[in-house]
């Protein structure tokens, strides 16, 4: 029926004719929705599977190739925020949390304005007024998560914000490293196998920039002893001086 503004209306229980997807476009679309009913309190998948009018005996039947489940350790927790989060950004309401990072902790109000998943992580973006400026704030490191009764006027995002990768940068630095040949499947798991070159000693010659120094600080006392930093000299001796205090630690 033809609306008074130009939109159309759909008549009460019409289901969609199996002939707009394909078997294999639908299951595509359900592996999609199954993803997010790993993380939300509300089934989709079978109430989409009721709204076409396809076999839906054949739709039950076929075979899910591609799993996807973006569920965490903590999945009640992360669910649980997930909603709110989601409830405050439909109704623009500000909410308010417990933050903590490697600064310590600190009490946020934000403007939420997208969930997002990345980096196998999940996140929240919105701005924040405590800092005046937009940040993206990792759902494990956020405590006391509460909606308030405060409304917001949705802004306009500047250009480039959601470049995500940017809320990581520091300052660029180029690591060159020798690790050890057990390592190879970690290198090649998370940076490729064109990340390194094997050399005469066996060993293998790794070399990348580094947006964040801190993580790659992290990284490589991560592989323990299979690894040594052949420059920058500074990130060799952060490396060294943090060795001796878990040295410490066991003495």
């Amino acid at each position: 029926m033809q609306g008074y503004d130009g939109g159309i209306s759909v008549a009460k229980g019409y289901k969609l004719d199996k002939t707009i997807l394909t078997t294999n476009e639908l299951q595509v679309v359900l592996a999609g929705i199954k993803s997010i009913d790993s993380i939300s309190k509300t089934s989709y998948r079978q109430t989409i599977i009721e709204k076409f009018s396809t076999d839906k005996d054949t739709l039950r039947a076929e075979q899910d190739v591609i799993l996807i489940d973006l569920a965490a350790w903590d999945q009640e927790g992360i669910t649980d925020k997930i909603e709110q989060i989601k409830q405050a950004v439909l109704h623009q309401e500000v909410i308010s949390f417990l933050y903590h990072s490697n600064k310590g902790e600190s009490k946020r109000r934000i403007e939420p304005y997208f969930i997002v998943f990345k980096w196998a992580a999940w996140y929240v973006y919105g701005y924040c007024l405590s800092r005046q400026a937009y940040r993206l704030f990792k759902l494990n490191r956020i405590c006391q998560l509460a909606r308030t009764a405060t409304r917001y006027e949705p802004r306009r995002l500047p250009e480039g914000k959601l470049d995500l990768e940017r809320y990581f940068r520091t300052e660029e630095m180029t690591l060159v490293a020798l690790f050890e040949d057990t390592a190879k499947y970690r290198l090649i798991e998370e940076y490729g196998p064109e990340c390194f070159t094997a050399t005469e000693s066996g060993k293998l010659l790794f070399q990348k920039s580094f947006t964040n120094p801190d993580y790659a600080t992290q990284w490589i006392l991560s592989f323990g002893d299979k690894v040594k930093v052949i420059s920058p000299s500074e990130l060799g001796a952060d490396i060294y001086a943090q060795a001796k205090n878990i040295l410490k630690q066991y003495e």
